[in-house]
């Protein structure tokens, strides 16, 4: 089980980034969350098997097809065993 974070910038609101993601993660298995942040990036947590949570790393990189993504900024963060994958306002 590991955790990782990612802030995704570019054209990555108001495309169904968020809730794309959420069916994405569902799956893969993936646990954690997805929100639109105030300065226009989105930040998602993904947790679960290693090959599943790079599998999300890889998708947050090209997102939905409305999606224009310029840059994944990638953390690694000690899991929190969450229960399910949430879309966050």
């Amino acid at each position: 089980m590991i955790r990782k974070r990612v802030l995704v910038s570019g054209l990555v609101q108001g495309v169904f980034y968020r809730d794309t993601c959420r069916r994405a993660a569902a799956e893969q298995g993936v646990t954690g969350w997805v929100r639109n942040l105030p300065d226009g990036r989105v930040e998602a947590v993904f947790e679960g098997p290693e090959a599943s949570v790079d599998r999300m790393v890889a998708w947050s990189r090209v997102g939905p097809p409305q999606a224009r993504v310029t840059d994944v900024r990638e953390f690694d963060e000690q899991p929190e065993a969450l229960a399910s994958f949430t879309v966050r306002p």
